[in-house]
C-alpha cells in the first residue's frame, strides 16, 4: 500500500463509492487536549459527529488540567468521533473514531475499540508521558498502531529517533510528524497506520 498518498482535489460525494470495497475502522486516540478532533474533522469526506461537552467541577479530581497547554481547555469528547475516509482508488473506506482521552471512560473506549484494525496515537513533545498509557491500553488489547506526533507550534522539536527511545517504541512500529490540522499531513499519518495494520492482519486488499 502507498504510504505517500494525498487526497484527490475534489472531495467525494458523501454516499460511500459504487463497487467492492473494504471498511475498516480505525482509532484515533490520545490524551485529552493532544488533537483527536482536529485529525477526525480535518480528515473526513463527510461530515463529522461530534460529542464534545462543557467540563465542569465534577472532572477536577479525576482529568489533570495542571499542564499549561491544559489549562484554557474548556470542552472534552465524551463518547467519540467520527468521521469516514475513502482512499483514492475507492478501494478502502477508513471508518475514523475519536476516543475519549481519560481512564474514567475506559469502558466506553473498550466498545470503541472493538473491531477495529487499528490505532492512531497522537502525542506531543511537551508532554509525551501522558500518552503513555493511551498506549498501554492499545497493546493490552493487540491492536497494531502508530504514532503520530502532533506538532503544536510552541512544541520543542527532537529527533524522531529520540522520541522513538523515549516512547519505547518497537522498530516496526510507524513513527511520524504531522499538523493535526492539515489534511494531507494527517493522511500521511493514517496512510502509515494503514499498511502497517494490514500487514500485521494479513488483509488483502485486492
Amino acid at each position: 500500500m502507498d504510504s505517500t498518498l494525498s487526497l484527490p482535489p475534489s472531495s467525494p460525494p458523501v454516499y460511500l463509492p459504487e463497487g467492492e470495497h473494504r471498511r475498516i475502522k480505525i482509532l484515533v486516540a490520545g490524551p485529552l487536549g493532544i488533537g483527536k478532533t482536529t485529525v477526525v474533522k480535518s480528515l473526513s469526506q463527510i461530515p463529522t459527529l461530534h460529542t464534545d461537552e462543557v467540563m465542569t467541577n465534577a472532572a477536577v479530581a479525576t482529568d489533570d488540567l495542571s499542564h499549561d497547554v491544559l489549562r484554557d481547555k474548556t470542552t472534552t469528547t465524551v463518547a467519540i468521533d467520527f468521521g469516514r475516509l475513502t482512499l483514492p482508488g475507492d478501494k478502502i473506506v477508513l471508518y475514523l473514531y475519536g476516543t475519549p482521552g481519560q481512564r474514567r471512560f475506559l469502558p466506553l473506549w473498550e466498545g470503541i475499540a472493538f473491531g477495529a484494525l487499528g490505532a492512531l496515537i497522537l502525542v506531543d513533545t511537551r508532554r509525551l508521558k501522558d500518552s503513555w498509557e493511551v498506549m498501554e491500553l492499545i497493546e493490552e488489547r493487540g491492536l497494531p498502531y502508530a504514532v503520530a506526533v502532533n506538532v503544536f507550534p510552541d512544541s520543542p522539536k527532537y529527533d524522531l529517533a529520540l522520541i522513538r527511545s523515549k516512547l519505547d517504541l518497537a522498530p516496526e512500529t510507524p513513527l511520524v510528524t504531522c499538523d493535526a490540522r492539515e489534511k494531507n499531513s494527517g493522511l500521511h499519518a493514517l496512510a502509515q497506520l494503514t499498511a502497517h495494520s494490514i500487514s500485521v492482519a494479513g488483509v488483502k486488499t485486492s
